[in-house]
């Protein structure tokens, strides 16, 4: 049957938001446990809720964490990760309401209560790994009970106390002193104890430490030995052999490779002009762990591609690994066997049990039980394309697809740039149903990996410092120009949209550029200065590095925030925004839209009740990917195939883009 000829934007597409959400869970935090595999899921149809699930068998899984009030998310740092950790059969998990932490024994036939470990007070814990020998668990504890920024260190708490007594603490201080802290890890003969910290105004892919120190049999410190980092080398994933040796990743080259630390020196184990290691935006972040003392199973990015491959630990060897995965997180490795989560450009991601001996590849939860034909699916090509001084940038395009479809010769189809979060993180050609969504019905994407992003080198990450709002914001723009000039898409159709530092550079294209005719922020940022004095902790000197320091260079903030120069701002906008965020709170939004409303432009705000940074609920991302759709269709004037509930937009009577 031959297409049907449609303009872009109102070819008629089988995934619906309705579906793309329906099946739609966030998989993540694998752990081993014995043969045992565990791994969170976050579920926007229970409102956001994240639980644990164990692989009972092939086929067969069982939830760990029961129904609410238990939702297995710490506040750390606010992003959180390091949520739970699984020994010995007993779950300890920190709970989102209460930031608590419990414990859950699951050897059982059915998974007993969860019991509290900590008392009713302002702290929050990630990041535990447990001390068999002395009876502890050893984590990360963020002090909420003084004024001024919370306090970080690393505590012990004791696991034979019992909460039915009254007997629970909030934890025994073991390293203090420093503004943060992660990855406390202890040797498997438990004698020592290795972590990262940092202090303001690092984040930790600008400058860490690792730390070493030997425990005596009660399970105190000896004097700290800093082994590797500082202020402008970044550490990740220091990680203890089977047989006692520490291997960390650092980017002292200007690329994360793997190290080991032998006889007092730090001894590299695999130059290569790629990525090793990823920033640490959430805690327990891993890309490699150990088959035995001999082997160890490694991911890395070079040039823009994700290799898995194993590391011989005498000879050196690096040997790549064969899988049908374009994209692995979460890594984690035992005896004969890995687990990751792997994503392909044409399936959704999925929790994976690899068999290190055959190869053999078991997928035990998918992440949306949405299946496309390909005949819809459109393919990501990676792109390369020139930006200002004379550098390349990097970025994705998906071009409309859809087989029932095609446009008039004469048209060129709309394009969405999309600007990753962070700014500090980076895009992939994983398959991602939202940009399906768009391709399908013939809108084209184009997913950038602007300067700043991580997986091209420390150097290209660095583009960013002290330029925020302008290289991500002249990355983005000149990849639609590259994509208008070969002949690909419409050049007074370009719209952009991006969330939180993505929803930044989002704000400062359409303000300070004049390349695309319309954009979504989804809690995006308007006013650096309410940035650097409300935000939290972790972030609260991050545009120190970004933009400059504050209030010293105040002057910077202001000409570099959209809000002080809403003027210029010629386009219609859509806002998304959760009452609930305290990285970028609603006023943010709230001041751009009264703005643009003053101004007579087309805008829509839409506040969505109980979400934080970033949504959650099932009903909420489905409101707001439609809600985007129904704008642009407003505003570019192209009929939708399919009736969605409107969004109020002010100021769109009579606008012609």
């Amino acid at each position: 049957m031959a297409p049907s000829l449609a303009p872009y934007g109102s070819w008629k597409s089988p995934l619906t938001s309705d579906l793309i959400v329906a099946g739609s869970i966030r998989l993540g935090e694998i752990r081993l446990d014995g043969g045992d595999l565990y791994w969170s899921e976050g579920r926007p149809t229970e409102s956001g809720r994240s639980v644990v699930v164990r692989a009972t068998s092939p086929g067969q899984t069982i939830d760990i964490t029961p129904v609410a009030p238990f939702n297995v998310r710490t506040r750390v740092h606010e992003y959180g990760g390091g949520a739970y950790q699984v020994v010995d059969g007993v779950v300890y998990f920190a709970n989102f309401a209460d930031q608590r932490l419990y414990r859950q024994a699951v050897n059982e036939p059915s998974p007993s209560l969860p019991a509290p470990l900590t008392p009713e007070a302002p702290y929050r814990y990630a990041d535990a790994v447990i001390d068999r020998q002395r009876q502890r668990l050893i984590c990360v504890r963020e002090d909420h009970t003084t004024a001024g920024e919370p306090i970080n260190t690393i505590v012990s708490l004791d696991l034979t106390l019992d909460g039915t007594l009254g007997e629970l603490t909030a934890g025994e201080i073991l390293v203090a002193g420093a503004d943060f802290y992660a990855a406390p890890r202890l040797s498997p003969d438990g004698r020592f104890l290795c972590w990262l910290s940092w202090n303001h105004p690092n984040m930790p892919w600008d400058g860490t430490t690792l730390e070493l120190a030997e425990l005596d049999a009660q399970g105190a410190l000896g004097t700290p030995q800093v082994i590797a980092g500082g202020n402008s080398e970044s550490i990740f994933q220091p990680e203890w052999s089977p047989d006692n040796q520490l291997y960390f990743i650092s980017d002292r080259t200007n690329w994360w490779n793997l190290y080991r630390w032998e006889a007092g020196q730090s001894v590299p184990l695999c130059e290569k002009s790629a990525e090793f290691g990823l920033p640490l935006w959430v805690f327990d972040m891993t890309t490699y762990g150990f088959e035995s003392a001999e082997s160890l199973i490694c991911t890395y990015v070079e040039q823009g591609v994700q290799h898995l491959a194993r590391l011989n630990l005498s000879t050196l060897d690096l040997t790549e690994i064969e899988t049908p995965y374009s994209a692995i997180s979460g890594l984690k490795v035992a005896a004969g066997s890995a687990a990751f989560i792997g994503g392909s450009t044409t399936k959704p991601s999925a929790i994976v049990r690899l068999d290190l001996a055959t190869g053999a590849i078991t997928e035990l939860r998918q992440s949306s039980t949405l299946t496309v034909e390909p005949g819809y699916l459109s393919i990501p090509q990676p792109i390369e394309f020139p930006t200002e001084q004379g550098l390349t940038a990097y970025g994705f395009y998906y071009p409309p697809q859809n087989q029932d479809y095609q446009a008039p010769a004469s048209e060129k189809p709309p394009l969405l740039v999309k600007s990753h979060g962070g700014p500090t993180a980076a895009t992939s050609a994983t398959f991602n149903p939202s940009i399906q969504y768009w391709t399908s019905r013939g809108i084209a994407v184009l997913d950038v990996n602007y300067g700043g992003s991580t997986g091209y080198g420390r150097d290209y990450r660095e583009r960013l410092k002290g330029h925020w709002g302008i290289v991500d914001v002249d990355d983005c723009s000149n990849g639609a120009r590259y994509l208008v000039e070969q002949g690909k898409v419409d050049g007074d159709r370009l719209c952009i949209d991006g969330g939180s530092a993505g929803g930044y550079t989002t704000l400062a294209a359409l303000t300070f550029r004049n390349v695309f005719k319309a954009g979504a922020s989804y809690y995006g940022v308007s006013d650096l200065e309410a940035l650097a004095r409300d935000t939290h902790k972790f972030e609260s000197r991050y545009l120190d590095g970004l933009i400059g320091k504050y209030p010293e260079e105040q002057a910077i903030y202001q000409a570099r925030s959209p809000i002080t120069a809403v003027q210029q701002l010629a386009c219609p906008l859509i806002f998304f925004q959760g009452d609930e965020d305290k990285i970028v709170p609603p006023n943010q939004a709230e001041m751009m839209v009264e703005v643009l409303r003053q101004k007579g432009l087309p805008v829509a705000y839409v506040l969505f009740e109980g979400e934080q940074h970033g949504f959650r609920k099932a009903e909420n991302i489905k409101r707001a990917l439609d809600g985007e759709l129904y704008f642009y269709s407003r505003v570019f004037g192209f009929e939708l195939a399919d009736p969605i509930e409107p969004v109020a937009i002010e100021n769109i009577d009579g606008f012609t883009a």
